[in-house]
Parts: C-alpha cells; structure tokens; sequence
C-alpha cells in the first residue's frame, strides 16, 4: 500500500494556551471533574495553566493576565465567576483583549451539581434506597424550577451543616457529584461553558 504523501496530509490544529481563572479550588475540582466527561484530552493542559483568585475579583484576574504577555504572547484568559448575591450583576469587562468573563446564571458553581440522580450515586449504599431519593426530591427545588434554583444557596445547602447532607445522614462531596454527573445530565451553562473553553484553546472537535 503506498505511502502518503506528507505534504497531502491535513494540518493538525494545535491548541492554544488558555490560562482559566477560577475563584477557589473548590470551583477548579468540580471544573475538573466535568472535563473528564466534555473536554478529556485538554484537561492537564487547561488546569496545569489555571490561576485561583481568591473569591471574585475580576480585576485580579485582568492583572495577571496582562502581566502574562496576554495576546501578545499567543495567550487566550478565561474567568470564570460566581453571581453570589442572588442577583444578575453587570457582565464584568476586562479592558484586556483576549481575556473574557463568564459568570454562572445561576449563584455559584455549586448550584449546578443540584442533581439528584448525580447526588444518589455518589452516596453509600443508596443506589436503591427511595427514601434517600425521597429526601433529596424534598429538600430540592421542582426540576423545571429554574428561577428557584437561580437563587438558592447551594454552598450551605450541600455543606457540611447544609440541609441535604441532614436530610440523607451522610456528608455531601461535591468533586464526587460533579464526577457522578453524566453528560446529558449538565446543565446548559455548563455546556455554554465549555463551548467556551473549547473556542480559547482553538480546539474545533467538541469531544476533544
């Protein structure tokens, strides 16, 4: 069978390097529990690059990106941030090009693993348990209650004081339910997310 010729080949896509700005470890374990099912090929490159900020300060966020070399140096900066009050803030500018924002439409990051096929799964002995399943339908929101689920505190909810641990008798790992979370089970933010990432790191196949 001949050979082919290199110069006939397709050219490789090579990624960029996207620096993700996250606001705590918490949020970079449950980033990177959701790359392993939408973006498993990139996920030491995208989190070997990350920068945790310490809360939500965008301007931080801009500091260091510009202090990186920013476009100039074929660099792509993405900061993801919480909404925390409750309330749709003003969509936070960077004034550096090649830096952009995403905040979650929900309250924070945590308000996402609010799943409770996802939460089941990750508890001891309860795959078959209705009353356990029983309890986390109670203590949640109706599924098609998205304003609710906008506004509700899931940090203290799923914590470990939180109601929904009380209510199954057990602690709540949140890494543990973001990896539990199946694909089809992730909200649309979080696919808006990583449609995001994928156009930082320049990479075109979506289960790259």
């Amino acid at each position: 069978m001949p050979r082919t010729n290199p110069a006939m080949r397709p050219a490789r896509h090579s990624p960029r390097r996207l620096i993700l700005y996250m606001e705590g470890p918490q949020d970079r374990a449950i980033l990177r529990a959701w790359a392993y099912r939408l973006l498993p090929s990139m996920g030491r490159q995208l989190f070997g690059a990350s920068v945790i900020l310490g809360g939500r300060r965008p301007a931080r966020a801009a500091e260091h990106f510009h202090s990186a070399g920013g476009v100039d140096a074929g660099l792509a900066g993405l900061c993801v941030l919480d909404r925390d009050d409750g309330n749709q803030p003003p969509h936070p500018g960077s004034g550096v090009p090649g830096l952009e924002f995403f905040t979650w439409g929900r309250r924070h990051i945590e308000s996402y693993l609010l799943v409770p096929a996802a939460i089941q799964r990750t508890l001891r002995a309860s795959n078959g348990d209705q009353r356990i399943r029983r309890a986390i339908d109670a203590a949640l929101p109706g599924s098609v209650d998205e304003a609710a689920y906008g506004q509700i505190d899931a940090k203290r909810l799923l914590g470990p004081n939180g109601a929904l641990p009380r209510v199954v008798g057990q602690p709540i790992s949140v890494q543990r339910v973001a990896r539990a979370t199946r694909e089809e089970e992730l909200h649309p933010d979080v696919h808006r997310l990583f449609d995001r990432m994928r156009e930082g790191l320049g990479v075109l196949d979506p289960r790259a």
